[in-house]
């Protein structure tokens, strides 16, 4: 697996911890910043990290900014993208499980740095069920092409 990590302003600190998380997990990853004093804009990051993992260089993606809305949902204009806003461990197996989702953002100003790094693993580790959700997934990526 390979992992392509970005934050703004408002997540760098807990875009260190989700790195050394990676490593630890002996997962490939590249951080994209920011590397910031100042405040920047997150669809900077969230956009071409996205677009990164719709194009298939990268397997999945993690956005973090001050809540994780922002990144979410820039993150979630870009075709092929499916990326879930989550701050609690049961979602996080439930996106994967269910939703398949390819990205995940998480807020630092929202939860710390021990939850977030539980969150992460689980959703790094996390299987799509397929099944009956599989169809679910179908129609999104139906609907994304009508688009």
């Amino acid at each position: 697996m390979k992992v392509a990590l970005a934050s703004d302003h408002g997540g760098t600190n807990l875009r260190k911890e989700i790195a050394d998380l990676l490593n630890e997990l002996n997962i490939e990853f590249e951080d994209f910043g920011c590397d910031c004093g100042g405040s920047v804009d997150y669809p900077d990051y969230a956009l071409p990290v996205a677009q990164k993992v719709a194009g298939g260089e990268f397997d999945r993606g993690i956005l973090i900014c001050g809540t994780g809305i922002g990144m979410s949902i820039a993150a979630n204009k870009v075709k092929g993208i499916r990326c879930a806003l989550v701050h609690d461990t049961f979602s996080a197996k439930a996106t994967r499980g269910h939703n398949d989702s390819n990205m995940l953002t998480m807020g630092e100003r929202v939860i710390g740095a021990g939850l977030a790094r539980e969150i992460a693993t689980i959703w790094l580790q996390g299987e799509f069920e397929g099944g009956r959700h599989e169809n679910r997934i179908n129609k999104m990526s139906e609907y994304e092409l009508k688009q």
